[in-house]
């Protein structure tokens, strides 16, 4: 391992996966209609490593922007989360990805988004051109479904990474992200997607995506049975909650929050944060759950795709750095993870619910229940 490679080493979770400028509408209606666009950012794995590191764990994004002054405005604006960007490659050739989208929520038919991300800089990864032992140097590393429909050598290089399960000294987390329009043959990509989850130790994975691109449905349970591999497994049900499997173990469910949504934009992200964040400090199978619902209500409540996540615990070895330099957050998230049930499924979050307050204080969070 190089000096540089060493100096690395000591993170909690490492990220892989394209990054692009997001802009997003000033007003809502449509994209040829719209006077201006506000920017932003938007990457699946760039959102949880920014999301993890906010909440204050050590967090590394390892991708490729060009040299533009997008790729300068992606890595600059992740770095300010608190993630370590020294393993992001600039490529003189390609272009930063960007793309538009309108304000309406993405299921619904007048919602319109325009990609220019073929040819980008990060569909160039591949084993050759991205630093290994920067991948490998983390107790986790997360992946997604995204990243090998970008190019052939993104696919070669994620498979590189999910291969050799008993070798590896950290856990692969794997978000099935099924985006069928980003694939050749949609076919193809499920079938890669399956493959790849397979080869993961904690898939996320909702049950829309497994009925769309495996054809599996009747609900968590069936899920588990096509695809047992994972040590972990979390089927994300919508707005009813989220499902845990684990081996040798009885599944937990944990219901969702009822929130005052903003965007229908980033939650899924955040919920692996949340999730992730939770596995790393230890906590129980429920509250892990919990937390990755209340991640993602903190993505909910905002315009774009990244928000400051719910208060945490500090994990026991302090980060350095930026992320050294934030205030405690006194935990509203644990103690909202520690609700009764009935407390629980009272809740309703709204926009603001997350904003810091001082250390050392009792200030409880703004909650807002019917």
């Amino acid at each position: 391992m190089t000096a540089q490679a060493a100096a690395r080493a000591a993170v909690d979770v490492v990220t892989l996966g394209e990054s692009m400028v997001t802009f997003l509408p000033a007003r809502p209606g449509r994209l040829a209609d719209v006077p201006s666009f506000d920017r932003g950012i938007g990457g699946a794995e760039s959102n949880v490593a920014c999301a993890l590191a906010a909440a204050g764990h050590t967090a590394r994004w390892v991708s490729r922007v060009g040299t533009d002054g997008f790729g300068d405005h992606l890595v600059e604006t992740i770095a300010r989360y608190g993630v370590d960007t020294s393993a992001v490659g600039r490529d003189p050739h390609r272009p930063t990805g960007i793309y538009f989208r309108t304000a309406d929520d993405r299921d619904t038919a007048s919602h319109e988004v325009v990609y220019y991300r073929a040819g980008s800089a990060a569909s160039a990864m591949s084993t050759g051109s991205v630093d290994e032992d920067a991948l490998t140097s983390g107790r986790v590393l997360h992946l997604s479904g995204i990243t090998p429909a970008l190019s052939a050598d993104c696919l070669d290089l994620v498979r590189h990474l999910c291969a050799r399960r008993a070798d590896r000294g950290h856990l692969v987390s794997f978000d099935v992200n099924h985006r069928p329009g980003l694939w050749q043959g949609a076919a193809a990509g499920a079938d890669v997607l399956l493959d790849l989850a397979r080869g993961a130790d904690l898939v996320f994975v909702g049950e829309d995506e497994a009925a769309a691109a495996w054809g599996v449905t009747g609900g968590p349970e069936v899920i588990r049975a096509a695809l047992p591999e994972p040590a972990t497994l979390v089927v994300k049900q919508g707005s009813r909650g989220a499902t845990l499997f684990g081996h040798g173990e009885e599944p937990v469910f944990q219901a969702a929050l009822r929130v005052d949504v903003v965007a229908p934009v980033g939650a899924g992200d955040a919920f692996a944060a949340g999730f992730l964040s939770a596995t790393l400090r230890g906590l129980p199978a429920a509250h892990r759950l919990r937390h990755g619902h209340l991640t993602a209500a903190a993505a909910l409540t905002v315009p774009g795709d990244l928000a400051t996540p719910p208060p945490a615990r500090r994990p026991t070895t302090a980060p350095q750095g930026a992320a050294a330099q934030r205030p405690s957050w006194i935990a509203h998230a644990d103690r909202l993870a520690a609700l009764d049930d009935a407390d629980w499924g009272r809740l309703r979050l709204g926009p603001g619910w997350t904003a810091d307050v001082p250390e050392d204080t009792e200030a409880e969070e703004e909650v807002r229940t019917p």
